[in-house]
């Protein structure tokens, strides 16, 4: 794996061995990420976090990572204290970003930001996020998550539930799995399906996925069900989301048809798609999902700032 210096903008950059070799580096953190043992090998290295989103996962959990492998953080998240409340574009709000730190991690609510922002900045970039665009680096820590549970990446039955018309951890997350041979089950409204271009990418790369709008027939044959909230912010008309709002609930009663062993995940926060209830369960895996965000953004850092050990 050599990402050494190399921005990190979309899954699709990656192939199948880099994402392996990320996810085993990222085991390898998980000790670290805990407070277990200590590692300052990016000691002196500074991180920019630059987020014009609200977050709370993505942003704290590359602030944990930086911090526990020794490296400085300077955070700009209130957009109002910046110049960019004076109008100054993107390209030089990066350009400054860029002078003061050694990588960018960037949220941002229009598609396509992130690549613009590589091309302006000649440290690093990371994707953290560009309105319904990708979220590489949620897709690593799904694909973690699901290692971790199943034992491999192979072949398993992924159900996506929710939003996928807006949702960006779905979009990257279906790129990954294809990858893999995954069988991907489609269940959203038919206003929040799955976007043709993405659906017609997954097809050209041998995958075929199932589409519904019923949850209950296809439950019993997933591996991993992995729940999205029906997105607000990225409605441009109320009405339309009052629409499809609180489509999909799981609770108990509705993992009783699900496998023993199937797992449910969720990138977060929930507003009601996921019954409280459920945390209690041997399926519920969302927040553990959240924890390792951490020790995978480590292992990004470390392989992009040349500290990993791969």
């Amino acid at each position: 794996m050599d990402l050494y210096d190399k921005d990190v903008v979309s899954i699709r950059d990656f192939t199948r061995d880099e994402i392996e070799s990320i996810l085993d580096l990222s085991q390898e953190m998980v000790p670290y990420a805990l407070g277990e043992k200590t590692d300052r090998k990016l000691d002196g290295r500074i991180l920019g976090n630059l987020f014009f989103e609200p977050s709370t996962r993505t942003k704290l959990s590359f602030e944990s990572a930086a911090y526990r492998l020794g490296c400085d953080v300077i955070d700009v998240s209130e957009m109002s204290m910046t110049s960019i409340s004076k109008g100054e574009t993107l390209a030089d709000t990066i350009k400054m970003v860029d002078a003061y730190c050694d990588l960018i991690v960037l949220r941002h609510p229009y598609e396509g930001a992130a690549r613009l922002a590589a091309k302006f900045s000649e440290n690093p970039v990371i994707n953290a996020g560009d309105g319904a665009g990708s979220h590489p680096t949620q897709t690593l820590l799904d694909l973690f998550t699901m290692r971790e549970a199943k034992g491999t990446l192979e072949g398993l039955n992924i159900v996506l539930v929710g939003d996928l018309k807006y949702g960006r951890t779905v979009h990257s997350l279906a790129d990954a799995l294809t990858m893999f041979g995954a069988k991907l089950t489609l269940v959203a409204p038919d206003s929040l399906q799955m976007p043709d271009d993405i659906v017609s990418h997954l097809e050209s790369n041998g995958c075929h996925p199932r589409k519904t709008s019923v949850i209950d027939d296809v439950i019993d044959q997933a591996d991993v069900l992995y729940v999205t909230r029906i997105q607000r912010e990225r409605f441009p008309d109320p009405a339309e989301y009052n629409k499809v709002a609180g489509t999909y609930r799981i609770d108990n009663a509705m993992l009783r048809e699900a496998k023993s062993d199937m797992i449910v995940m969720h990138p977060l926060p929930r507003v009601g798609e996921i019954a409280p209830e459920v945390d209690g369960t041997r399926h519920a895996r969302y927040f553990k999902q959240a924890f390792n965000g951490v020790p995978v953004r480590m292992a990004l850092l470390c392989a992009i700032l040349g500290g990993g050990r791969s």
